[in-house]
């Protein structure tokens, strides 16, 4: 397992669109591994193939709290196949938008397809934080970050730091 750099915000590949994984193969365990160490050390519950530069339709996340068994979960080719109508506010955060935090709103269930890192089907229903981490990495797949769902000026504001942090660093 190899930890990889975090993409970070204003990088435009964060804009990316993920292309969909042909097939499971060693390299997509291998991705998948260094993906799950990764968001480990940053420390992170979900991370999308995207972040580390990667456009390829992959998300990790575990959701077990401090103390619990880690429960890794390692989502290939996800497709939401339907959502609640009841909708559930949860403070979100991003390793490539690091330190900012804000409220979002998000269906609070979802049913969801995919392919485990063994490229076997599955489908599951998720609920709670389950649901909103993956609805959030599942965003970044398709080239949306979290701050899309939250209003244009604090959405300029957050952007305006970031990109202003990234002019700093450049420098230096």
């Amino acid at each position: 397992m190899t930890k990889r750099d975090i993409i970070i915000l204003p990088d435009l590949k964060l804009r990316l669109v993920s292309e969909p994984i042909a097939s499971v193969d060693d390299a997509v365990r291998q991705l998948a591994d260094d993906m799950l160490e990764t968001m480990y050390d940053a420390p992170g519950i979900g991370l999308a193939a995207i972040q580390i530069g990667v456009p390829k339709r992959m998300l990790v996340l575990d959701v077990a709290r401090e103390g619990e068994t880690p429960a890794p979960l390692v989502v290939i080719n996800p497709e939401i196949v339907w959502e609640s109508e009841e909708h559930s506010v949860y403070q979100e955060g991003c390793l490539s938008i690091p330190e900012y935090y804000e409220d979002v709103e998000r269906p609070q269930r979802i049913g969801l397809r995919f392919l485990d890192r063994e490229g076997a089907a599955r489908e599951i229903e998720a609920d709670g934080l389950l649901a909103t981490c993956l609805q959030h990495e599942i965003d970044h797949l398709n080239g949306v970050l979290f701050i899309d769902h939250i209003s244009k000026l604090k959405r300029d504001r957050v952007v305006k730091k970031f990109q202003k942090q990234a002019r700093l660093s450049e420098k230096a």
